[in-house]
């Protein structure tokens, strides 16, 4: 990851397998700063961010992206399948463009008021916009910071890609619904849906 994504120094990295199953183990610098939201994913109170955090964000999120990389964080064949199931709708579940993502980008993995990206072990490939989608989802319980996060990476959400990846996350989000996961987001999530594919 280039300079402009603040996230812990990577110190060492290890992979190794035993039969059939691999393992890796990644040791990063220890991040003493506090995270936005610090229990689960969901923000359930307005953070208060300045401009600068805002900025590096949007910034980060546009150096993620254009990364090169073989991981894969969202797959094609995932998307087929679960698309028309959670969304309930006929649905082209054709990626329109890929780059390259955090993958669990959500309040809990990001600190305030100076901003740093945590928890890497699962970026890689994914729908363009996928983590501008997953942190607006992530917001949508405080409208205004939902707002926010639409005003500061618009260039990012108010696109077909942008529009699509957030079809992605609502599917996965409605997913984790019917595990009994997030039930308070399914409301506005349908509410999304219902507005995107109008």
């Amino acid at each position: 990851m280039p300079p402009a994504v603040p996230r812990p120094r990577l110190r060492e990295r290890r992979t190794w397998t035993e039969g059939e199953h691999g393992y890796l183990a990644e040791l990063y610098d220890k991040i003493t700063a506090s995270t936005i939201a610090t229990h689960e994913p969901i923000l359930r109170e307005p953070p208060d961010l300045d401009h600068t955090w805002w900025d590096g964000l949007s910034t980060a999120l546009d150096a993620i992206a254009a990364v090169p990389s073989d991981r894969v964080a969202v797959r094609q064949e995932y998307l087929d399948r679960a698309m028309p199931q959670y969304l309930g709708i006929p649905i082209d579940t054709r990626v329109p463009a890929w780059t390259t993502a955090h993958g669990d980008l959500h309040w809990a993995n990001l600190t305030g008021p100076t901003l740093t990206v945590l928890d890497w072990e699962g970026w890689g490939v994914a729908p363009a916009g996928y983590d501008a989608a997953l942190l607006y989802s992530y917001s949508v319980l405080v409208p205004d910071t939902a707002a926010q996060v639409r005003h500061r990476i618009a260039h990012i959400l108010d696109t077909p890609a942008g529009q699509f990846a957030e079809l992605v996350v609502i599917t996965e989000l409605l997913q984790t619904i019917t595990r009994g996961d997030n039930l308070d987001l399914e409301e506005p999530l349908r509410r999304r849906l219902s507005a995107i594919t109008r």
